[in-house]
């Protein structure tokens, strides 16, 4: 049996087979890298301002959520397109990521394989990831959550995979209502995710920080005596649906 799994139509960025041995099937899994500062300051921010801050766009579906409530990850999408099932494409994965980066895995939703453990989650942690985001499901939770690695994912198996398949790393993924290309930026906490085109980072970050001046100004105005109607100038609204004001 041959020891080379040969790549198919290899182009940057794609990988449709596996070639372990041959040098010349290397693909180059460089995501571009906005400054560590950026990352952090959209954590701080929250996947509801961000949200907020671009419209409502990018928002996935509330089916993906994190093992642990304390979770948050914010950085770039490293995109990964698995067979339902089997976790080969992680491995191969885990050989091409970069510290900080986001793993963003479509398994198809499939909910009968955990795809992601504790093993996994040790050498995410050593490569220093930013986390992992799964169309999918997981299992080792109560370790994963004591090693403290932001995990997001639709369900949670006991069963394990197999690790045979070939799939796709860093191509475009469409789940949860949302696409997702390699290099957005994947902002996910306890709220929900968001996922923020890669050429729009830099402006929806300063909407989203404009947002939280605002409401500060508003928790300072309450805080005094204000009210949200005042505030928010719903009065004229309340009024045309038949409120009394006082």
């Amino acid at each position: 049996m041959s020891k080379y799994v040969f790549l198919k139509n290899p182009s940057p960025g794609f990988i449709r087979c596996l070639n372990f041995e041959n040098k010349k099937g290397h693909i180059n899994m460089t995501i571009p890298k906005l400054p560590n500062e950026q990352y952090q300051k959209a954590i701080e921010l929250g996947s509801a301002t961000i949200c907020e801050a671009q419209g409502s766009r990018g928002v996935m579906a509330n089916e993906i959520r994190p093992v642990h409530p304390s979770m948050k990850m914010a950085g770039p999408a490293v995109t990964l397109d698995m067979k339902p099932g089997d976790n080969l494409m992680l491995h191969y994965a885990l050989l091409k990521t970069n510290p900080g980066d986001i793993l963003v895995v479509d398994a198809k939703g499939f909910l009968e394989a955990g795809i992601w453990g504790d093993i996994l989650t040790e050498q995410a942690l050593f490569k220093q990831l930013g986390g992992i985001l799964v169309n999918g499901a997981v299992r080792d939770t109560d370790q994963i959550i004591e090693m403290d690695f932001p995990v997001f994912t639709k369900g949670i198996c006991i069963k394990g995979t197999t690790k045979i398949q070939s799939g796709e790393l860093n191509v475009p993924l469409t789940f949860s209502n949302v696409r997702i290309n390699p290099g957005d930026i994947v902002v996910a906490d306890s709220d929900g995710i968001v996922i923020i085109e890669k050429e729009d980072f830099d402006e929806v970050l300063a909407n989203a920080i404009a947002r939280e001046e605002k409401e500060m100004k508003f928790r300072e105005s309450i805080k005094k005596g204000g009210v949200t109607a005042n505030l928010l100038n719903l009065e004229k609204t309340l009024e045309d649906n038949n409120f009394i004001l006082d």
